[in-house]
């Protein structure tokens, strides 16, 4: 299977095809409302603005799997991420990204990409104390660990990259900046 296989569902509860994304290179992100990470909205609008008329697209996957930290609906969590961060990029569907009920995208993604740690310092022994407390369903050695674990896929559907919620957004523009070329 190749990343152009999978559809995935739109906030209107429609399909799209990932191969109406063939030929960009994407970022795929799973997000959360009420997380320590959610401030990285801004940075991710941020390296939409600059690359998306470069071929950049970023895809926005709600999932309140972690810490139950994406409450509510669809729309309100769309209202809250344009409201406050001013989101253009495209926001689907909450999903689940880890189980039973995984998104068929996201077992693909963890499949394709390896899980190695989330670096040093508070941020990742404090995040490695709330996975341990989590448990749903990222026991998986490669399972999506936390809210903004990044993807990067080139424009011909290869993952360049898996960036962890503690991943330096800098670092994660550069990637990108070199994806797009």
């Amino acid at each position: 299977m190749a990343i152009y296989d999978f559809s995935i569902r739109k906030r209107d509860g429609s399909e799209v095809s990932m191969n109406e994304y063939r030929g960009k290179v994407l970022l795929i992100v799973n997000t959360a409302t009420g997380c320590g990470f959610t401030p990285q909205y801004r940075e991710l609008q941020e390296i939409y603005e600059k690359y998306a008329d470069r071929g950049l697209e970023i895809l926005d996957f709600p999932c309140n799997q972690f810490a139950n930290q994406a409450p509510g609906n669809d729309e309100e969590i769309h209202t809250f991420c344009t409201g406050r961060f001013g989101i253009t990029f495209p926001q689907f569907a909450k999903i689940d990204v880890n189980g039973e009920d995984a998104s068929p995208l996201y077992k693909w993604l963890t499949a394709n990409s390896r899980f190695d740690g989330f670096g040093k310092g508070i941020k990742a022994k404090m995040l490695n104390l709330a996975v341990k407390a989590n448990e749903k369903g990222n026991g998986e050695e490669n399972a999506i660990k936390w809210n903004f674990t990044k993807f990067l896929i080139d424009r011909e559907g290869r993952i360049l990259g898996r960036f962890e919620p503690t991943t330096d957004m800098k670092t994660v523009e550069e990637k990108v900046k070199e994806a797009i070329g």
